[in-house]
């Protein structure tokens, strides 16, 4: 017996598995991942002051703005086309992010990743839902 429909099933998953899906995909991925660097990226410059006038950030606490570089030094990369890395490639970044035996941790990558995880997954599945309904016309 032949299930009624099968041809238009088939388009439609094939149309979700298109590397025009993957692309769009990943591009909402890169936005998410970007909008987690914005966040640590702000949570850095809140409250701080660089300079002569500079005040370490107190434990628990995203690390306060002094030269700049750690802010600088974040990035967004999209090393495959669904996998999106967000990090600092200043040399002290995992020092601060989880602390030394010397230092106690002044997380700012996660607490972003954290605030910024429902507005990501929101988005993401808002451009998942856009796909899946195009891919059935």
């Amino acid at each position: 017996m032949a299930m009624k429909g099968l041809n238009k099933h088939k388009r439609r998953l094939r149309k979700l598995s298109s590397a025009s899906t993957v692309r769009l995909m990943g591009a909402s991925l890169y936005a998410g991942g970007d909008a987690i660097r914005s966040e640590a990226f702000r949570s850095i410059s809140a409250g701080s002051v660089s300079g002569k006038n500079h005040v370490a950030s107190t434990p628990g606490e995203s690390p306060n703005r002094d030269t700049g570089n750690l802010q600088a030094q974040l990035k967004t990369e999209q090393p495959k086309p669904l996998t999106v890395e967000v990090r600092s490639e200043a040399e002290y970044a995992a020092a601060l992010e989880f602390g030394t035996s010397k230092m106690a941790a002044r997380p700012y990558m996660r607490p972003a990743r954290d605030k910024m995880l429902p507005k990501v997954r929101k988005d993401f599945a808002a451009a998942f839902d856009k796909i899946v309904k195009a891919s059935g016309s």
